[in-house]
């Protein structure tokens, strides 16, 4: 057989490459395995001071939406049932334009390998007939007020050329959201309008009743759901004002556990395997009071942090960086594995596009659930509790539809914050209290030899919703055994994006 010169060429490039990248690794690895000392835990922890971020020497990605795609909310508790209803009730496609309605579907769902089939067939419905332009429809029929041209106004088209506008330059200036809040300060609540002209004006209560007492109700509002409470900012303007400038109550949310920053760890709660940690790392003995000082500092860092940075209570619950839990980080990945070769000559060779998830799920009590797996995730977020990992555990029960969760693993998290950077404190680095934070760690047991340890970053994505992305920082597996790092390639990892599943709740224990 003829050799290639151009393909020996790449295999030595290729070579000298693989070559370099193993002696850096192995330098890597030696520095990662002189970390500090590990913490006391009933499981063979990696040797890692807490202060050691194995990504500390990277610089952070640059974060883009090129990825995002609006998340989704799984508020069905039975998939199989609804997944069976919307097979029967939805009709094949037939023309190019529903090719590609469902193509898109598809495609935001992540199963590209049938997003692509779909695509094709829109593009030629029969195999004479071909329309070329079946993405334009689809954008004349979904987006086109995106691509209208803005028309000119009736009144500026029916001025005369020989006479002056009498609209004041006031009224066609647009306001900021922050003036438009406080032009709603003096309003108050106004009644509905009668049903029919004429009639009496119907009562309204709520608005006979004192601002105090107002304040109180959409108070307790609040620490029932804060999603409500900010809804009701749509019901009148007073209640948008109250709403937007009431720091009473965004103080009571953000010092709460249910929704604020008191149900965030700082620190590892549990063990790896959830079981209670034997010492702490600091020089009490007692639980309760390491519990106490804890809550202590997280409220002086909270204090700190709104006087410095965000200056206000409604500011700080929107920007600072928190946790979910009431719902599943979900990170979609593709990739193209070559299909299986034939002898036959062919013009083309076939390509397999495979989609695989990784699931996170957060708990308050400092542990989690994390899974890689093929299946889609309506068939996964309402079995990822931890009765349905404990039910399979060892393969048990595999004919539940909950038996996917035979895959996942046990972990723990705790976010980042300034006790992370005390070496840089130390060598002179100047690292705000605001900076010190955002970063997530989850450290995970596969059960045999192996830990896994995930840095993430928590990132927005989207205008709608915060805090609802985890972008990757590092990416390592753990050698009990051998007492050695190793680092994944986050070539091909996409970050998580949050999903809502209502089956969670609010994510109580």
């Amino acid at each position: 057989m003829d050799v290639n010169p151009d393909l020996e060429s790449f295999r030595e490039q290729w070579r000298a490459e693989v070559r370099a990248r193993n002696s850096a690794a192995s330098g890597s690895q030696q520095q990662l395995t002189t970390s500090g000392p590990a913490e006391s835990s009933r499981e063979n922890a990696p040797r890692m001071s807490r202060t050691t971020h194995l990504s500390s020497g990277k610089p952070r990605l640059q974060d883009t939406d090129e990825d995002y795609v609006e998340a989704r909310t799984f508020d069905v508790p039975d998939p199989a049932q609804v997944a069976k209803q919307e097979d029967h009730g939805k009709k094949e496609p037939v023309t190019a334009l529903e090719h590609y309605e469902r193509a898109v579907e598809k495609e935001e769902q992540g199963s590209l390998g049938d997003s692509l089939h779909l695509y094709r067939r829109a593009f030629r419905t029969t195999i004479i007939q071909m329309d070329y332009k079946v993405d334009q429809k689809y954008k004349n029929k979904h987006f086109a007020a995106a691509w209208a041209k803005p028309a000119q106004s009736g009144k500026a088209a029916a001025t005369p050329a020989g006479q002056e506008s009498t609209q004041s330059p006031t009224q066609t200036k647009s306001l900021t959201f922050e003036e438009l809040i406080a032009s709603f300060a003096g309003l108050s609540i106004e009644p509905a309008q009668p049903y029919i002209k004429g009639m009496p004006q119907p009562s309204c209560p709520i608005a006979d009743l004192p601002e105090e007492i107002v304040v109180h109700i959409l108070q307790d509002v609040a620490m029932i759901d804060v999603g409500d409470f900010v809804r009701l900012s749509q019901v009148c303007k007073r209640f948008a004002w109250l709403v937007a400038t009431e720091d009473r109550i965004w103080r009571q949310i953000c010092l709460g556990r249910k929704f604020g920053f008191t149900g965030m760890h700082y620190d590892f709660a549990t063990t790896i395997n959830w079981n209670p940690l034997v010492k702490d790392r600091t020089l009490l003995d007692d639980p309760d009071e390491v519990a106490r000082c804890r809550k202590e500092d997280a409220y002086a860092s909270t204090i700190a942090l709104l006087n410095t940075t965000y200056h206000s209570w409604q500011r700080m619950f929107r920007r600072r960086p928190r946790t979910r839990f009431n719902g599943c980080y979900i990170s979609t990945i593709n990739y193209i594995r070559p299909g299986q070769q034939t002898n036959s000559l062919a013009w083309n060779s076939p390509v397999h596009i495979v989609t695989y998830y990784r699931y996170l799920r957060l708990f308050r009590d400092g542990t989690a659930i994390t899974l890689c797996t093929v299946e889609q995730p309506a068939n996964v977020v309402h079995h990822m509790t931890k009765e349905a990992l404990t039910l399979h555990k060892g393969g048990a029960m595999p004919h539940l539809p909950s038996s996917v969760m035979q895959h996942a693993l046990k972990a723990r998290w705790r976010l980042s914050s300034a006790a992370d950077h005390t070496a840089d404190l130390e060598e002179g680095k100047e690292v705000s209290l605001a900076d010190s934070e955002g970063d997530l760690f989850i450290e995970s047991d596969r059960g045999d030899n192996y830990l896994y340890r995930m840095e993430l970053s928590l990132r927005t994505a989207g205008k709608a919703s915060r805090n609802n992305k985890l972008m990757w920082r590092g990416f390592y597996s753990y050698n009990k055994s051998a007492d050695v790092w190793d680092e994944f390639s986050l070539k091909e990892i996409k970050p998580f994006f949050f999903s809502r599943v209502k089956s969670y709740g609010f994510g109580e224990l």
